[in-house]
């Protein structure tokens, strides 16, 4: 008998439900039909294809665009004990042999190949002769040139409908905007599939921007509060890369650059030891991240501006894939912009692909300048349609308190006209402070009528407020001039009719640091201090296994399954299996270790005044009745009541342990109990009062308890 797409869930992959949309996708490419699928990263998109693989008969071929992410997603299959392999240029042509030997067989469920490799001289003939039940397209933004990382190679792919008209083909993709999507339909020949678009919202990302200024000593400070959380830099340049990651290390900070003209081997070792995590900070341009399946990186940092909403957003996702809370940070400057602006200038792209480019990094310039909810504009940008506020981003968390700075504007605008408009912000910001250096003085801008009329404001407050007149238009500057500032139709409208400005009231760093700390204590409760040092207990657990067997630590679990773990504490098979991420293959492997340890880590917190909520009692008690003593001579030894002990022993038995409940309860006696339970239909977890009753109190709860464990586990 097949399994049903819940069987494949739970006992592969150890989770009770799908994600929204994940079961009606399923359903469809189960009645062999087309789709395109849209979910954010960490969104589930694998799931729709690998539980389909797993019930239809046959083989499903996966086009994967990197050597890496179809690496990652094959390992992580083989450790919930799914039949699957790669094949890309890493091998030998003994494994590839052998690999394709498996899929004639029919031994293997999934096959990931690259495009290229597909269609190699005489390799499509060989995909003809399997018994093809499914392709899937993944990154399937790569065919379009509409899409943010266009490959060439992807356009071939719309022959795969062409010669396999009856095989279902479903198409994934975290981010494609309307274009993009119809563009995909139509390269890849199913222009009447259906288009399940799921929630953009990934709600455990907080969301900022803070000014491009002392990026270095902000990310120093990010990173160190956050020791031993794995996270991502990405940078414009490959320059850049080296020197962030070099300033990194110079404050004990693990970090490793990543870029595209590194020696390939040396990319790899850097990319495998990120994923193992052997480092914590990984510092790259967008060459690196395309598909990374890497579930516990904690936040992301854009030390520049991103070309685009979709390629930020994909970004961004490579956090929290496992739903738990995450960070991410942008870093924003108007110089950032302007040099986006002129790479497109120089790219040689098309008018029209030039034009919608250039439109799509304006709309990047809306979401870092944003004075209301980021993730709205986010959302919108995705066409999904939100009416709250997230309450999760910088601007929700503190709303930018706006003054009327009309004469502080005219102040610098007039020391600009002053000048020639041939300064640019060091030097005005001199002059409106009153600074006498050499540069002042040798160009004598010590004598114009606004020298010092900003005196009152410190560097940083200047800096600050130019720098939000720059991005909103109130001035330009000239790059090609030495960054000098010029006065455009708003400055002079400003200047000579005295049209307003309002900016935002400029706030130092340490002080949005302190209010954030302040959104969210650092206090603890003592069970939430238990709970995180048994988090911390089993990761390490966690990355032995992993050093061990020579893969990454999320693969063995990722760290939503850990804590899950860490707040269930489980202690016998039926608990584990009830963890989320835990399936049977993955039990049969690491389970006993797992509960070994939680249950070392309850018997070094018993009895010290931090015992464990939850269940920890039970440990004891267990460890207790294993060596053969009674239940009131292991209520002596923990000094509790021995109508608790019984209680403890009902529940182990309810657990799965191997109890002789009967031995406490006359044969007689239980009985008479079921038979009562079974005319008032008690129900398990449900008041023991009533039945108390019913028996005329003839019966102690404890017995009560302990014959609805038996007559429970008898069902």
């Amino acid at each position: 008998m097949p399994l049903t797409k819940e069987q494949v869930l739970k006992q592969y992959f150890g989770y009770d439900k799908f994600r929204p949309l994940q079961s009606d996708i399923i359903d469809w490419v189960l009645y062999g039909q087309d789709a395109l699928v849209l979910m954010p990263t960490g969104g589930g998109k694998s799931i729709c294809f690998q539980v389909p693989a797993m019930v239809m008969s046959g083989i499903t071929i996966v086009i994967s665009p990197l050597i890496a992410l179809m690496q990652d997603q094959v390992r992580g299959l083989l450790a919930n004990g799914i039949p699957a392999a790669y094949i890309n240029s890493s091998q030998t042509g003994s494994e590839i042999s052998l690999i394709e030997k498996r899929c004639k067989s029919g031994e293997l469920k999934l096959l990931y190949i690259s495009p290229e490799k597909l269609f190699s001289p005489g390799y499509f003939d060989f995909i003809k002769s399997l018994n093809v039940s499914m392709f899937a397209i993944d990154e399937s933004h790569c065919v379009s040139v509409w899409g943010h990382d266009f490959r060439p190679e992807y356009t071939q792919l719309g022959i795969l409908k062409k010669s396999f008209p009856d095989v279902p083909v479903i198409a994934l993709t975290a981010t494609a905007d309307r274009v993009t999507r119809k563009d995909i339909l139509n390269q890849l020949a199913i222009p009447e599939a259906r288009v399940f678009v799921s929630s953009f919202d990934r709600p455990n990302l907080s969301l900022a921007v803070l000014p491009g200024r002392n990026r270095i000593k902000i990310m120093q400070d990010f990173i160190q509060k956050r020791a031993n959380q794995p996270g991502i830099i990405y940078c414009l340049s490959r320059k850049n890369t080296e020197d962030v990651a070099s300033a990194l290390q110079k404050v004990g900070i693990r970090a490793k650059f990543y870029h595209a003209k590194m020696n390939p081997e040396d990319r790899a070792k850097v990319q495998d030891d990120f994923i193992k995590d052997n480092y914590q900070v990984i510092v790259a341009t967008i060459a690196f991240g395309m598909g990374i399946d890497k579930s516990n990186v904690r936040w992301v940092i854009h030390y520049s501006l991103p070309s685009n909403v979709e390629s930020f957003y994909q970004e961004i996702g490579r956090a929290g894939r496992d739903g738990l809370r995450s960070d991410t940070l942008l870093f924003y400057t108007f110089n950032d912009l302007k040099m986006r602006q002129e790479m497109l200038d120089q790219s040689g792209l098309p008018e029209e692909m030039k034009e919608t480019q250039l439109a799509k990094l304006e709309r990047m310039k809306q979401y870092s300048e944003a004075e209301i909810c980021r993730r709205r504009i986010l959302l919108s940008y995705f066409n999904e349609e939100t009416t709250e506020d997230c309450g999760n981003c910088d601007v929700c968390r503190n709303p930018p308190v706006r003054f009327d700075a009309t004469i502080l504007a005219q102040k610098a605008l007039s020391a600009i006209v002053r000048t020639n408009e041939n300064i640019a912000m060091g030097i005005l910001i001199d002059i409106l402070r009153g600074s006498r250096n050499r540069k002042v003085v040798e160009h004598q801008y010590h004598e114009i009528k606004t020298f010092g009329a900003g005196k009152d404001l410190k560097f940083e407050e200047w800096a600050d407020y130019l720098q939000q007149m720059l991005n909103s238009g109130i001035m330009d500057i000239a790059y090609d001039e030495g960054h000098s500032y010029k006065l455009n139709n708003r400055s002079r409208a400003i200047l000579k009719e005295g049209q307003k400005v309002e900016l935002v009231r400029f706030e130092p760093y340490d002080v949005k640091k302190a209010r954030k700390e302040e959104e969210y204590p650092l206090e603890r409760s003592k069970k939430e201090i238990i709970r995180d040092a048994l988090f911390d207990r089993l990761k390490f657990l966690r990355k032995q296994i992993a050093d061990e067997a020579d893969i990454p630590a999320f693969v063995v679990f990722s760290d939503a399954t850990l804590s899950d773990m860490a707040q269930k504490r489980p202690i016998n098979k039926i608990q584990m299996l009830a963890v989320s991420g835990v399936g049977e293959q993955k039990y049969l492997q690491y389970g006993e270790r797992f509960m070994n340890e939680i249950l070392n880590f309850a018997r070094e917190n018993s009895g010290t005044g931090s015992r464990i909520a939850n269940g920890m009692t039970y440990v004891e008690t267990f460890d207790l009745y294993k060596k053969g003593l009674s239940p009131s001579e292991i209520a002596r030894t923990r000094g509790m009541n021995e109508i608790t002990i019984y209680s403890h022993l009902a529940k182990l038995y309810e657990d799965g342990e191997r109890i002789n409940l009967e031995e406490y309860v006359h044969t007689t006696e239980l009985k008479k109990i079921i038979r009562q339970a079974e005319i008032m239909n008690i129900r398990k977890g449900e008041p023991l009062k009533p039945l108390f009753e019913a028996l005329n109190g003839q019966h102690e709860y404890h017995k009560l308890r302990m014959a609805l464990a038996i007559w429970e586990r008898n069902k």
